[in-house]
């Protein structure tokens, strides 16, 4: 019990005020407590709210069942904040923390979502997509075919398995990228250096072959 209390002294005195108030009330007990939790939580369903009618629309989900998930995600976040708070080192604002957890629990939730309603695979490769994907209208896509057998090849050929795993789910099976980061158990920045190093290979085989010019190559 000293230890608990010490540990929060000492979160309480290197936040910023508010910050403390908001460690001190999720620390106590009582009526104290549970209005500290109430405050809290109506804080992260605003933010769960804004994020899930951001990301909504990509992920083909709205109305009511939108509004549940932003229901959920602030519940959970809430149960996840008052478990971790001794995690808290005052190196930002509380509430800036709190929101964090709303944010990544949108996302897990969106993500789990797609896969519940949806039956694709992530190795679903739907090539003759790829020229809506890339935005090629009908009157190019003569002109875009060779670029396209070449960029086939090159995923082929010069992406690790992971890459390739994770080029195909997004560009070519359009999972979205909240159920990619669900079903992979892993996180949305690691997805991004993936995409980014599986592109930088493809744009270099690319203008090795003379499909893409230097210039384009950067631009894309």
């Amino acid at each position: 019990m000293c230890g608990d209390e010490s540990r929060r002294s000492g979160l309480v005195g290197t936040a910023d005020p508010a910050s403390a108030e908001w460690i001190r009330s999720l620390t106590s007990g009582g009526a104290e407590y549970e209005q500290a939790c109430d405050r809290l939580h109506a804080l992260l369903l605003r933010v769960a709210l804004a994020e899930v009618r951001r990301r909504g629309p990509r992920s083909h989900i709205a109305g009511p069942e939108l509004d549940d998930i932003a229901h959920q995600a602030a519940a959970d976040a809430l149960m996840a904040i008052t478990r971790k708070i001794g995690e808290f080192r005052g190196e930002s604002r509380f509430t800036t923390w709190a929101f964090k957890f709303a944010i990544l629990e949108v996302s897990n939730k969106l993500g789990r979502h797609f896969w519940r309603t949806r039956h694709a695979a992530l190795d679903a490769e739907d090539w003759d997509r790829l020229p809506d994907r890339f935005g090629i209208g009908p009157d190019e896509a003569t002109e875009a075919r060779e670029l396209l057998t070449a960029l086939r090849q090159a995923v082929d050929e010069v992406l690790t398995d992971h890459q390739r795993r994770i080029f195909v789910a997004l560009v070519l099976g359009g999972v979205p990228l909240d159920a990619l980061v669900a079903e992979l158990g892993t996180n949305r920045n690691a997805v991004y250096k993936t995409m980014f190093d599986a592109r930088r290979k493809l744009r270099s085989r690319l203008v090795a072959g003379g499909y893409l010019d230097h210039d384009t190559a950067r631009r894309s």
